[in-house]
């Protein structure tokens, strides 16, 4: 899914301390979450490059707070979901959590802050249940790619769930690909296979 990797910064949307509510607009936590995570890759670039580790471990201390993980889970597994218990749910949003983790911070050191990001007025009908933020990633060839960033409303505040780089959603690209497997498989065994890396999601 390389045309989806912008959507690291996706994952890198900083955090609010534990227990409190976001009190943020989405586009205000899009906007102060590119200006940081970009200062920090680019004030330890060098120890990222040597021990990808680290950043791995940034990522997922900052993500988890802000990513509706399960919701988003739920909507990749669609109806293959039903019937499925809430441990399995929460085992299989860690599993798949976990690999999207790894591959975009693995791939987030090659951005830099010369990767002009400018975040565009919201527009449209926007609710508690889908907010949309809109960006453009200015390339390094010219031009720019659209990502646009979904969130909804919870108890702790606005949370992103899904990702679309232009007009390609995450959780639509893994549904496609994972769904079919549960419906055939079972969560158990699908999950189990993205713990050991033995499910491979279409880049």
């Amino acid at each position: 899914m390389k045309r989806l990797l912008p959507c690291a910064l996706f994952f890198l949307l900083g955090s609010s301390p534990a227990g409190a509510v976001d009190e943020r607009d989405p586009a205000t936590v899009i906007t102060q979450a590119i200006t940081r995570i970009l200062e920090v890759l680019d004030s330890h670039r060098a120890e990222f490059t040597q021990n990808p580790e680290l950043l791995r471990n940034v990522v997922r201390e900052n993500m988890l707070p802000l990513i509706d993980v399960v919701y988003s889970a739920r909507l990749v597994l669609g109806r293959a979901g039903r019937g499925v218990s809430t441990e399995q749910l929460l085992a299989f949003s860690d599993a798949l959590s976990n690999v999207l983790i790894n591959r975009y911070s693995d791939n987030l050191i090659e951005f830099s802050s010369d990767r002009q990001i400018q975040v565009m007025p919201l527009k449209g009908k926007n609710t508690d249940k889908l907010t949309r933020v809109r960006t453009r990633i200015k390339l390094t060839r010219g031009g720019f790619i659209p990502v646009d960033y979904a969130f909804h409303r919870t108890d702790e505040g606005w949370k992103a769930f899904d990702v679309t780089v232009e007009g390609i959603s995450y959780v639509i690209t893994f549904r496609n690909q994972i769904s079919p497997r549960v419906r055939a498989e079972g969560i158990d065994k699908v999950t189990a296979d993205i713990i050991a890396g033995n499910v491979s999601l279409d880049e």
